[in-house]
This record gives C-alpha cells, structure tokens and sequence, in this order.
C-alpha cells in the first residue's frame, strides 16, 4: 500500500498541474472501493487547478469552483501521467484530460482506492479527515503530544504508530523501519514507553519518512511515480522484507526476524531493539 512518502512524492509530482484546466474527467469503472460519485464529471470540467497537496495519504486536488477531488490510492492504486493520444491500459479506470494536452490516469488493479468529489471549505468535516491525527510533519506533532498518546496504552508500539487517529500515513513498511533505527521492539507496549524513547521515535519518524520522500518512496510491487519511474527507498532498508539477514551495528551481528502483529508481517532485530 502506498504510504506517506508514495503518496507525498505524488503530489510533489503533480505540482506542473497548478493552473491548468481539467477539460473532462472519464470514467471506465465504478466498482472500486466506494462508488465514483457521476457528478464528478459535471462538476470538474473546465475547472482550473488551483493547488494540489495531501492529508495523510489523501490526494487532494483543489477547483477554483470551491471543490476538491480527494484521491486515495489504496492497496495498489497509482497515479500516471500520458499524452492525450496514448491508449490505456488494463486496471486504467479514471481519466482527466487536461488543458495541455496530457492526462492523469488513476490505474488500480485490487481496486481498493477511492475518488471523490467534496466541497472544499468543509474537506476537514468529511467522513474521510473526522477524528484523524497528527502528520508527522505537523508543528503540532511533537514528543509532548507523541507521549501522551503513547503512554498510556496498551496496544504494542508497531500498532499505535500505525494508527491513522495518532499519527497519518505510517504504513506497515516504515513502522519496521522507524522502529528499527528508533532501537524500540515492535512487541513494547506503549505503556512501557518512557520519555526517552518517545523522543527518539518522534526523532526516528520524521528522519525515516524525509529519507523515504527524498528517494522517491518504496517500490515494491505496484507504487511507481506519474511518469513511470520507480521508487528507490526499498534499495536501503534496514529490515523490512529481509527475514534472516544480518544487520552490523557497533560491530555486532543481529540477525532479522519476521513475527506477525494484527495480521501484518513485523520485521525487526531482537538483538538491536529492545
């Protein structure tokens, strides 16, 4: 799934669409995860693009006609950029055909994205942004608010920093990697969580997620950039997806394991993280 870096290198990538104009929008397929709202098309067209930027892994695309197309790209969704004249392929299921002669093809093949159509000024009121947390980038993301939210559960501390109404856009992959370089077991209970450490995991998240968003994001299997690219971040994990490995810290082997937390692969170094 693509996670906060994917999602951030996105929208960094549709900044040249500031400005131009959505001349229609098509759409090819209804049943992904919600259905695609028909007033879309209506609504959209001939509408110029005044900003682009994300809430956690939101895209949000804002009209000068106070309206917003909200874009979550899911399980495998991706966002690709085409000529007008270039066909489309399997799983292409949204087109917006722009003012310069390009499109912007929403592609998913699991089809657990999402595309919506919401008036902007009452975005944050959406069922989408209610009752969500901090982005890690946020002035108000800070060890205080990290702690307080962290110490006093009993949830493991891989889950919490998972949870999108503490923390936005922490997937499964950067909380084995934020975990690792923060030296804290994914099994730790946040109620065993002191000061300390919180300090050291906000540390751990903001540096593992700017690290992620400078190389692109992660390309594992279907995330890869609008114009094709792929991500590079998977090239220089610590521990994520590398069961069995050695990892040198300080001149000492620790040796990589895979546990399963809430159904999801965990992977972490016992020897490292305590």
């Amino acid at each position: 799934m693509p996670e906060l870096p994917e999602v951030e290198t996105t929208v960094r990538d549709l900044n040249f669409i500031k400005n131009l104009i959505i001349k229609k929008i098509n759409l090819y397929r209804k049943d992904i995860r919600y259905p695609i709202p028909k007033k879309i098309i209506k609504i959209s067209k001939n509408q110029k693009i005044l900003k682009t930027y994300r809430i956690g892994k939101y895209i949000i695309i804002n009209l000068d006609n106070l309206y917003s197309i909200v874009i979550h790209l899911g399980m495998s969704g991706r966002l690709k950029l085409l000529n007008r004249n270039q066909k489309l392929d399997k799983h292409d299921h949204v087109e917006l055909l722009l003012s310069n002669n390009q499109k912007i093809i929403f592609n998913d093949p699991r089809r657990f994205g999402l595309i919506d159509i919401l008036k902007t000024p009452f975005l944050k009121n959406s069922k989408y942004f209610l009752n969500q947390g901090i982005d890690p980038f946020d002035k108000m993301f800070n060890a205080n608010y990290l702690y307080k939210r962290i110490s006093n559960s009993q949830s493991n501390i891989k889950a919490i920093i998972m949870n999108q109404k503490i923390i936005l856009g922490i997937g499964n992959i950067y909380a084995s990697e934020i975990l690792f370089d923060s030296k804290i077991s994914p099994l730790k209970r946040g109620r065993r969580i002191n000061k300390g450490e919180a300090i050291k995991l906000l540390r751990s998240i903001k540096k593992i997620l700017l690290k992620a968003i400078n190389n692109k994001g992660s390309t594992l299997r279907d995330y890869s950039r609008i114009y094709g690219t792929l991500g590079n971040y998977q090239n220089i994990f610590k521990v994520y997806n590398k069961e069995g490995d050695y990892i040198l810290v300080n001149k000492m082997r620790g040796k990589i394991i895979r546990i399963t937390q809430n159904g999801r692969s965990t992977f972490y170094c016992p020897l490292f993280q305590k």
